[in-house]
């Protein structure tokens, strides 16, 4: 299998990235009363409901090292490979991951195979992720997945379904790429970037460069000058969605 990108990017994800739990009812409210789930690029576990998750799929060791105690049964492989039998499970989650898979379509295709009841998504569109103000400082970060599928293509995928906007609190607590929308200050600390796949996986220089003029606009009172609108809000919609195929 080799090394997977989370080997590398992946350590200390734990102390920065947990579940949120308004964005955690979502989903488990979507996967219903399934009994039997496998989790696909499940990493670490975050939004896995307890006793519930069968079978907990993700690439890399250094994630899977992470894993607490008692969590799901582990299983290193791929989303595009899935080990398991057609119809296996009464239901599947993918958690902020089929945008690293190197085949999304085939990846979902499995998750339909093994699944004979709800596919849940939590993803994100492009479209609306990459006008965000964070990618007026990171650029770069809108090529890193060119395979990603957008919602209307996951459902597709997934033989249909429907896509709901999951709207991210000013105070979330998953350290996701766009969780600070209010919080700019955030991304200055080393361990907040970590975190964030967006951030680690691009050259250091480039970081350096986007974390030099962040800092500055934020100590000149450009940012909040600049995002006052973003001041009055509770929530954001910077593109993340759910999306439930039955």
């Amino acid at each position: 299998m080799g090394e997977a990108v989370y080997d590398r990017i992946g350590v200390g994800y734990t102390e920065v990235r947990r579940a949120d739990p308004r964005i955690e009812t979502r989903i488990w409210s979507a996967l219903g009363g399934a009994s039997t789930i496998v989790n696909a690029g499940a990493g670490a576990g975050s939004y896995e409901p307890p006793g519930r998750v069968r079978a907990a799929v993700e690439p890399s060791v250094e994630m899977l090292r992470q894993r607490a105690a008692g969590s799901a049964r582990a299983v290193r492989a791929l989303a595009e490979r899935l080990p398991f039998t057609d119809d296996t499970f009464d239901a599947a989650m993918a958690v902020l991951t089929v945008h690293h898979w190197s085949d999304p379509s085939a990846g979902l295709t499995e998750l339909r195979r093994v699944t004979r009841g709800p596919v849940v998504v939590f993803t994100f569109d492009p479209s609306v992720h990459n006008q965000g103000w964070l990618a007026d400082y990171l650029p770069a970060a809108k090529d890193l997945d060119p395979h990603h599928l957008d919602s209307s293509a996951i459902a597709e995928a997934l033989g249909g379904g429907r896509v709901e906007t999951v709207m991210i609190p000013h105070d979330c607590v998953d350290g996701f790429a766009h969780a600070y929308w209010r919080r700019p200050e955030a991304y200055l600390d080393p361990s907040v970037r970590a975190g964030i796949s967006s951030f680690a996986r691009l050259p250091e220089d480039v970081v350096g460069r986007a974390v030099a003029r962040l800092r500055e606009d934020i100590d000149s009172g450009r940012w909040a000058e600049q995002h006052a609108d973003l001041l009055d809000l509770d929530e954001f919609d910077a593109g993340f969605r759910l999306v439930i195929a039955p």
